[in-house]
């Protein structure tokens, strides 16, 4: 089992409804999110392209984030889910500082959050928060070595890409293009 997911950047608003949905199910304090989106705009006019991605923790299978983990807060668990055991983390912020898509930050209550695949809600057979509420249905999430599973047939379907290859983590969120 190898949990990913996969975002239609063609399909994306910028709505916000993903990070709102995660503040509210994962209570993250006001001005912290766990997800956010971004624009990019490239070309020049008149030729001008817009891609809105909703990022978040890309659940890496080489997890920089994981590996320079002093106390083994930062772990991964079924699924590929990397997570932060706030009981284990001592703030020290190094995984914050090894993330290559800033994906960490540094909670109120002096450990470090990030993006958790709501495995909370997956566990019960739930999508993540922000899978859920999404109004354009943009986001996919599943299981990869499952070929039936909505994600592995969207990996199968479309052309996409990920943030940062070149960082070498192996991230399991992916941007269909």
């Amino acid at each position: 089992m190898r949990y990913a997911m996969a975002i239609d950047t063609k399909k994306c608003v910028g709505c916000i409804d993903c990070v709102v949905a995660c503040q509210m199910e994962n209570d993250v304090p006001v001005g912290y999110c766990r997800d956010w989106v971004t624009e990019t705009v490239a070309g020049s006019y008149p030729d001008v392209e817009l891609e809105l991605r909703s990022e978040r923790c890309n659940h890496c299978d080489n997890a920089p984030c994981v590996r320079c983990c002093p106390t083994g807060a930062s772990h991964i668990v079924e699924g590929g889910v990397v997570l932060v055991d706030p009981a284990w983390c001592i703030g020290c912020g190094a995984c914050i500082e090894s993330c290559p898509y800033d994906a960490r930050y540094s909670h109120p209550g002096g450990y470090v959050d990030k993006c958790t695949f709501c495995i909370h809600r997956v566990r019960k057979g739930q999508q993540p928060a922000c899978v859920e509420v999404c109004p354009t249905k943009c986001m996919y999430f599943g299981d990869l070595d499952d070929p039936s599973s909505e994600v592995s047939r969207m990996l199968k379907t479309r052309k996409y890409k990920v943030l940062a290859p070149e960082a070498g983590t192996k991230p399991q969120v992916y941007y269909l293009i």
